[in-house]
């Protein structure tokens, strides 16, 4: 088969899809990645063939995390940013598209990718990492942590999915109509999902579509990685380390947030990797080691503690490692993970970087440490790694693919 995959994103989104077209492409399949420039390096380590999608997402979700968990104020921002380069991402999707067999899609270039798959007449492949199907079970990741009865569990999905569908209609519609295709009014319906999510860490829900599938989680083939000789002698010389990273956020005062987490760990050794956000003003304790990006498969099972923002990417690979978590939620979905660490046992409370006390921090840095939680956290390990997320969405693909009807979905 001849794949196309779309999505645009931080790392956290890109990585995944690339893992999962590693798979494709051992498994003997052509694919191509389109995604944003900077979260390519996966792609071309792998030998995964990839091109650039246009716009630049350092600076746009700078923009879009400053707003946090403000759906109104986060959906202008996506409109501008759907205005300035859904023109260019659709020709760069039409002119890949050519000759596929399938498109899989997601993150910010879903519609993008669900359109041209239907210029083309070929199937579409919805996929993600934060669960997006309705369910009675959980409301929207996307919407603020609140009891709701089943029905409006359910109801909320429509409420995020058609917010997100008009901040991108009229870019959409005005590529389609310079493609020649008809406007469209309302959202794609029945598109088969493949979710690069642990099924240990998230059940799929009882009422979810028998073709939207938990596969586990896209990750890394497992390789053999050789921390630099400063950081193995750190590693060396202590017990387990806790580790500090929040990615690609950047919408918290680093010179109160992170001080803060140093002070209350101490004496405790820590990893602190700075990310976007970057280092906290003034020297930093002797118990801290400063990291640069390092594959979290390898390095989070050598850590007691992750100390992270909650991205699913992040989230997934410190349960695998069998370690607790501390989860700290800035935008989007982060908060819909972090409650679930909590509610499965093995986070405390989700912090807020507006609350950052000494006790607040103390009793939670208790429970993470907790011998309870982190035998729940090894027992998830555990069952993590027997899951072959990569191998199972594979599967998926190619029984999908079967057919000769031109129409085929995943089973």
């Amino acid at each position: 088969m001849r794949l196309l995959a779309v999505t645009y994103g931080t790392e956290g989104d890109t990585r995944p899809l690339v893992m999962l077209c590693h798979g494709l492409q051992a498994a003997g399949h052509e694919v191509m990645v389109l995604a944003e420039g900077g979260t390519l390096g996966s792609a071309q380590a792998l030998g995964v063939p990839h091109a650039a999608l246009e716009g630049d997402i350092h600076d746009e979700v700078v923009a879009l995390v400053s707003r946090g968990n403000n759906m109104a104020a986060a959906s202008r921002g996506l409109a501008r940013m759907a205005q300035r380069h859904v023109p260019a991402w659709m020709r760069q999707a039409d002119a890949a598209a050519a000759g596929c067999d399938a498109v899989l899609t997601g993150g910010l270039a879903a519609f993008v990718g669900m359109t041209v798959a239907e210029r083309h007449g070929i199937p579409v492949i919805g996929t993600g990492m934060i669960p997006l199907t309705p369910t009675r079970a959980f409301a929207s990741p996307f919407l603020p942590r609140l009891r709701l009865p089943g029905v409006l569990n359910k109801l909320s999905y429509g409420l995020v999915n058609d917010a997100v569908w008009r901040t991108f209609r009229r870019p959409i519609n005005e590529a389609r109509r310079a493609m020649g295709m008809p406007a469209r009014r309302t959202l794609w319906r029945d598109v088969p999902m493949l979710y690069g999510i642990s099924p240990s860490l998230m059940p799929p829900p009882a009422d979810w579509p028998a073709n939207h599938h938990v596969c586990g989680q896209w990750r890394a083939p497992d390789a053999p990685w050789q921390p630099t000789p400063e950081l193995q002698a750190f590693l060396d010389e202590g017990p387990p380390p806790v580790y500090v990273g929040f990615g690609s956020m950047t919408g918290f005062d680093r010179n109160t947030v992170l001080p803060a987490l140093l002070q209350a760990l101490a004496p405790r050794r820590v990893l602190l990797f700075p990310g976007w956000a970057g280092l906290p003003d003034g020297p930093l304790p002797t118990n801290v080691f400063v990291i640069g990006p390092a594959p979290h498969e390898a390095l989070f099972p050598r850590c007691s503690l992750v100390i992270h923002h909650g991205g699913s990417g992040t989230t997934h690979s410190a349960c695998r490692a069998g370690v607790p978590s501390l989860v700290m939620p800035f935008a989007a979905d982060q908060f819909f993970w972090a409650a679930r660490l909590r509610e499965i046992g093995v986070a405390a409370e989700p912090l807020s970087p507006k609350r950052l006390d000494t006790g607040t921090l103390g009793r939670a840095i208790a429970v993470a440490e907790h011998v309870d939680t982190r035998a729940r956290a090894a027992a998830l390990g555990r069952a993590m790694a027997t899951e072959d997320g990569v191998a199972t969405a594979v599967r998926l693909i190619e029984q999908g693919q079967r057919p000769t009807n031109g129409r085929a979905l995943p089973a």
